[in-house]
């Protein structure tokens, strides 16, 4: 299935949208406005959702500069952006899923970025939930195999929980394949809280399939 190409007009607002989404999701998490007042809101809600929905992509879209097939993978080389898979549930501007985490590869591999997570990734009290940490990693691993060259989907993931990940702190997670095998490449990576202290720790597999072939759902 062929993708959208989108402008950086077209990327600056959507991202603007995404934006205000999130602002909402966070809202809607933490509102004590009451019961009535929550209903109208809903209510004004669900017009602005179906005026979206008006006018519908059949997929994603990328953003038009860059590779398409490094966005597929989210980005390749060393010095450059990983944002180029504009909808991405972890890196995408333009969804409001994301947080979204801004990531760069480093000159030596390493794949770097700093990141909060708010309420609405919440799991034990003012801890983030241990499965929104493991798909942090799991992009971030992604791109440090996609870096060397050999870019690939997630055949394994093994992640080590340290301590608890705070909410509401900048958050450093870093990741680096340690070596290439044919087709597989392996990584490790870590979530840091602002402290320096490692929260969570990942080993992956990652296999470049022998013919990328997309899932038309």
């Amino acid at each position: 299935m062929e993708r959208d190409l989108l402008g950086e007009d077209e990327v600056t607002a959507l991202a603007g949208l995404a934006d205000r989404v999130r602002e909402l999701a966070e809202a809607a998490v933490l509102t004590d406005a009451g019961a009535a007042e929550a209903a109208a809101v809903a209510d004004q809600v669900k017009t602005l959702t179906e005026r979206l929905g008006a006018e519908r992509r059949k997929a994603p879209p990328f953003a038009a500069s860059g590779d398409i097939r490094a966005a597929a993978y989210g980005g390749l080389g060393e010095g450059r952006r990983m944002d180029r898979q504009v909808a991405n549930p972890v890196t995408g501007r333009l969804n409001p899923v994301a947080p979204p985490v801004d990531l760069e590869v480093t000159s030596d591999g390493i794949v770097r970025g700093e990141f909060t997570l708010g309420h609405v990734y919440e799991g034990p009290p003012s801890y983030v939930h241990g499965g929104v940490s493991a798909m942090v990693l799991d992009q971030v691993l992604g791109m440090a195999a996609a870096a060397t060259g050999t870019p690939g989907m997630t055949a394994t993931l093994e992640l080590r929980y340290r301590r608890p990940t705070p909410l509401g702190v900048p958050l450093l997670v870093e990741a680096k394949a340690s070596r290439v095998e044919g087709r597989k490449v392996y990584a490790a990576g870590t979530i840091a809280a602002p402290d320096g202290r490692v929260t969570v720790e990942a080993t992956a597999m990652f296999v470049m399939p022998q013919k990328f072939v997309p899932s038309h759902y």
